[in-house]
């Protein structure tokens, strides 16, 4: 989510039963080049929670590469100044900054795409773990694994808590979630098209609109990302394609004029053409914008619905096995 998060929208996910969680960069408009400023902004909108709800939240961090660990190195000492509960840790080796946190009391997520990836993480110490399916929006593992089909995989080879992420919108995935062995269920895109979200309106109406191909997965030679199927996103497809290198597909990516980049240009500002916008594939099944509270009690009802009827269905299956849905003989049962 990154930038498209704020307290006003965490805190109303929280108030509402849910977790909110914290980008990076919530409640910014520009980006800092300075890890003091990021994170004393960070620490703002931690407080600014902290002033809407009692209920628990969480704060993401992307762990940095290069220089930028400057960046998420300040951003964990501020969570752990502000004894943040629970925090969500993502694009890196869990063994950077797990101990840290965990010394401070706080509950460790490391987000993972690949079995591998889950089980390092178990073994660095992690709390839980989120299995993001390659459905899902923003950047995704290499792997390319959809998310069900992930998450069954990680449950069976871990003994710690896993958290299903990728496509998930409403209670159906709920469901599918917790039929996987989940035991809980991380929604993004769904968040961005809420009444409290800072995204830009053009961009919730895009997500709202989108079918089941309004996005993209790109950045085989870079970092794999899914986002809306725009402008931007299907030529810098077309350079990976031609075999374009890539420190030049990186500048393309930067060289973006309307704003101090393409994330901000796109999510806040709501350059639909140009502008780099994280969404999942199951912004097709997205079809109205609600507040935190209608997404949470929704879902949850109707989960719970599906849920109390999938015995009659599987009932009437059974019924039906000897010339209906399935074939005669022992195979079907």
């Amino acid at each position: 989510m990154n930038w498209a998060t704020d307290a006003r929208l965490v805190a109303a996910v929280s108030a509402a039963g849910g977790l909110g969680t914290l980008g990076p960069n919530a409640g910014a408009t520009e980006p800092s080049t300075s890890p003091e400023t990021t994170g004393e902004r960070l620490r703002e909108q931690i407080r600014q929670v902290r002033a809407r709800t009692d209920r628990p939240f969480a704060v993401n961090i992307p762990i940095g590469r290069g220089g930028m660990r400057v960046f998420s190195d300040r951003a964990v000492q501020v969570v752990c100044e502000e004894r943040v509960p629970i925090v969500f840790v993502a694009t890196g080796s869990p063994a950077v900054y797990t101990s840290t946190l965990r010394e401070a009391g706080v509950f460790v997520v490391h987000a993972i795409a690949a079995v591998k990836h889950a089980r390092k993480a178990e073994a660095e110490g992690v709390d839980a773990v989120v299995a993001e399916g390659f459905d899902g929006g923003g950047h995704s593992g290499f792997a390319e694994i959809p998310s069900m089909a992930l998450v069954q995989q990680v449950v069976r080879a871990v003994n710690i808590p896993v958290i299903a992420a990728g496509g998930i919108v409403d209670g159906a995935g709920l469901v599918m979630a917790g039929a996987a062995g989940a035991q809980a269920a991380y929604m993004g895109t769904r968040f961005m098209a809420v009444e409290e979200s800072p995204v830009h309106p053009r961009v919730k109406r895009a997500i709202v609109e989108a079918d089941d191909t309004a996005t993209l997965s790109w950045g085989r030679t870079t970092e794999v990302a899914r986002t809306l199927a725009n402008r931007f996103a299907t030529t810098f497809r077309e350079k990976e394609l031609s075999g374009m290198p890539a420190d030049e597909l990186h500048a393309y990516i930067a060289d973006y004029q309307a704003s101090a980049n393409r994330r901000i240009g796109g999510v806040i500002e709501g350059d639909l053409d140009e502008g780099e916008i994280y969404m999942g594939v199951g912004a097709g099944l997205i079809d109205e914008i609600l507040t935190s509270a209608e997404v949470i009690h929704g879902s949850v009802a109707q989960a719970q619905a599906i849920a109390a009827g999938l015995d009659t269905v599987w009932n009437a299956g059974r019924r039906q096995r000897t010339g209906g849905w399935f074939p005669q003989g022992d195979a079907a049962e």
